[in-house]
């Protein structure tokens, strides 16, 4: 069976003009047997338009902090995604939209999902709803907690049980829920951790299952997979 070609956008140096990616998110996507694809970040809107057009799914990775839909003001240890990188997960996951490929997002990746679906972002969760740190950013150590996946979900469906410990490493979060998207997963402090489409198509994780190799979070990179294999067979 031929690897399907999962397109993985990067983060972007700005000062130094470099793209670079965490090797966890191709090793993931290896592991769960597609082929990845770093996509590069062009000035040109139909620049890489033949290369999307190899792509049967995508990934869009952690970043800064989004600045579409926000609420309130990004704190000083979060800079707002540079407009290069922005401009160019805007192609990526328009396309991917209109192909109805499988599209994963993680962190800022699901943050960027929900702002393109007309949700909401709180701009530093712990300061504005007076939770604990969700970032080792903040609490000085790593952050692991406890989510709540919604009974019926696909990302319960997934993982095969209503109930895990999660790492975390974000500073902003969904205040709102776009139109068309639903919540899969929540932390015990009520914030947002996991949203979806209706059919499973796109969905976002808040955490970083790439970090947590070799455990039932690696289902979620199968389940990315198995979605592109029928799309590659429908096609």
């Amino acid at each position: 069976m031929s690897r399907p070609m999962i397109g993985i956008t990067t983060s972007f140096d700005t000062q130094n003009k470099q793209q670079s990616l965490d090797r966890d998110y191709v090793i993931a996507v290896e592991r769960a047997g597609g082929c990845p694809l770093l996509l590069p970040m062009t000035e040109q809107h139909n620049t890489l338009a033949p290369l999307f057009g190899l792509l049967d799914g995508l990934i869009i990775t952690g970043g800064p902090g989004i600045a579409k839909g926000l609420i309130g003001d990004l704190p000083d240890d979060l800079p707002p995604v540079d407009e290069t990188r922005y401009q160019n997960d805007m192609r990526a996951f328009e396309y991917a939209k209109k192909k109805q490929m499988p599209v994963l997002g993680i962190c800022y990746g699901m943050q960027f999902i929900n702002a393109q679906f007309g949700g909401t972002i709180y701009a530093d969760i712990q300061r504005q709803c007076g939770v604990e740190p969700h970032s080792p950013k903040r609490a000085a150590r790593a952050v692991r907690h406890a989510i709540s996946l919604t009974p019926q979900s696909h990302l319960s469906a997934i993982l095969g049980q209503t109930e895990c410990e999660t790492n975390s490493f974000h500073l902003q979060a969904v205040e709102t829920v776009g139109p068309k998207l639903n919540i899969s997963a929540r932390s015990a402090d009520r914030v947002i951790e996991g949203i979806e489409t209706p059919d499973g198509r796109i969905m976002g994780v808040q955490f970083h299952p790439e970090k947590m190799p070799h455990t039932l979070f690696d289902r979620i990179f199968d389940h990315l997979l198995a979605q592109a294999h029928r799309a590659v067979q429908n096609a």
